[in-house]
């Protein structure tokens, strides 16, 4: 695929074995973009690269408190 062509949307399950391939492997691991394509299923690994650069910069804007936290009223059942 080229890397100027338009993805499909990343379902939540995909984010899900993203998320779960990105902890199995890591920066060391050899051809990890390949593995962590093969375990998401659906995506080539230029747009799991992609995937991660943008999580990257989403946890530099959170991280740099340009994202405010969510408000979550409580209704007084603390769980």
């Amino acid at each position: 695929m080229a890397s100027n062509s338009i993805s499909s949307p990343w379902t939540p399950k995909q984010n899900k074995l993203f998320e779960r391939a990105l902890a199995v492997y890591d920066k060391e691991t050899p051809d990890r973009w390949q593995n962590i394509a093969r375990a998401v299923g659906g995506k080539s690994v230029e747009e799991v690269k992609r995937h991660y650069e943008i999580l990257v910069e989403d946890l530099k804007h959170i991280e740099s408190g340009n994202i405010p936290f969510p408000y979550y009223r409580s209704n007084g059942n603390s769980r």
